[in-house]
Parts: structure tokens; C-alpha cells; sequence
């Protein structure tokens, strides 16, 4: 069930796309990534990788980066060295109200997670490598969708579609810009809660 796609359209921002880092939601984020592809980036490279089934561990335990898919997971960015990193992860319908949960900061250390449509969830990547790992002006992205059991074919498109977005968009302010049009409220918010939790080190 692993899957590794390597996109290189010469020089300029680097992208990597992984999915399945915990449990067995790569057996439905790998739908969203098998159709990411060459059109949907102009420059520079593309790498999507799928991740076999593990035991589950939240990464959002520091303990996660000491296990074997977590050093892979800190292997790959360090590899490829990307200025986009966007994590691919699905959830169980019954668990959606604790990502969404405005008390999540109290309860789990990190902001709630923002719907978009559809039941498609965004925020930022743990923050134990947000700011290890990553510049200030790099994107980095959790993006969660239904799992298989729950999902459906409307937040299957918009998972992709926000993928292809993240995937075209070449900064952070272009990705802001882009998603604001379609995503206005979601995007401020997304805003607030940055400022809130990493004072001037925005994710988003």
C-alpha cells in the first residue's frame, strides 16, 4: 500500500506531500495523492509518499519522532529539504468534534483544527517540528478528511482539490491569497489561531 511519486519540474520550491503517518489512514489519504501529478505543478519538484500501516501515535506526542515512522517522517525532511510540507491524514466521523473543539489549546496543547467543506479539516503540522524544522515562511499543513468508513466522494474532491492548491502555490502568501477567495473566514481564522499559538512565527 506504500506509494512514492517523485515530481521534478527543475529548479524552485520544493514540495512534500505525506500521507498515512499514523495508524491506517494511508488506506485513504493515497486516494487523495495517487492523483496529484505532473500538471498540477509548474516548477520545481513534487515528492508524495504514502506511508504503510503502524501502530498509531499521535504526533503531536514528541514520542512519535523517536519511533520508526517518525525518524522516516524526519528523515524525508531532511532529504528533501522542503519549503512546503503538507501532512495528509484522515479522521473517524465520532472524533470530529474533538479536532473542531475551540478548548483543544487546553485539552491537547495545539489549536482546533478548521473545517473548510465537506467535513475537510486544516491547521498546522505538530509543532514539534514547525519550528525545528521549518523557516517562518516555509507552509506547513495538516489537512484531515473522513476516513474511508465515513468519508464521501464531496470531501474526497475538496481534499484534492485543496492538495492541488497547496501543490501550485509557489509561497505562502500566494497559498493565503488563493485560498481567501474561496475561504475567506476559514483563512482569517486560520490567522488568529497562528498568532495566538506561535506569536510571530506563523504556519499559515
Amino acid at each position: 500500500m506504500g506509494f512514492f511519486r517523485f515530481i521534478d519540474k527543475g529548479d524552485g520550491p520544493v514540495r512534500l506531500f505525506v500521507g498515512g503517518v499514523h495508524g491506517r489512514e494511508g488506506l485513504t489519504t493515497i486516494r487523495a495523492l495517487r492523483r496529484l501529478g505532473f500538471n498540477d505543478i509548474k516548477r520545481g519538484r513534487l515528492i508524495i509518499y504514502s506511508c504503510n500501516p503502524t501502530p498509531y501515535i499521535s504526533t503531536l506526542n514528541p514520542d512519535y519522532y523517536t519511533t520508526p515512522r517518525g525518524k522516516e517522517i524526519l528523515g524525508l525532511i531532511e532529504r528533501y529539504r522542503p519549503s512546503t510540507y503538507l501532512e495528509a491524514h484522515c479522521y473517524r466521523r465520532e472524533n470530529y468534534g474533538r479536532l473542531t473543539d475551540p478548548s483543544r489549546k487546553a485539552s491537547e496543547g495545539v489549536p482546533p483544527l478548521i473545517e473548510l467543506e465537506e467535513g475537510v479539516l486544516i491547521g498546522s503540522v505538530s509543532p514539534h517540528i514547525r519550528k525545528k524544522l521549518f523557516r517562518r515562511e516555509d507552509i506547513c499543513l495538516t489537512v484531515e478528511m473522513p476516513c474511508l468508513d465515513g468519508g464521501s466522494d464531496k470531501s474526497l474532491e475538496v481534499y484534492v482539490e485543496f492538495l492541488r492548491t497547496v501543490a501550485s502555490s509557489e509561497t505562502r502568501e500566494e497559498l493565503e491569497l488563493r485560498l481567501g477567495k474561496r475561504y475567506p473566514e476559514q483563512v482569517e481564522t486560520a490567522r488568529i489561531y497562528a498568532r495566538e499559538f506561535f506569536g510571530e512565527y506563523p504556519p499559515f
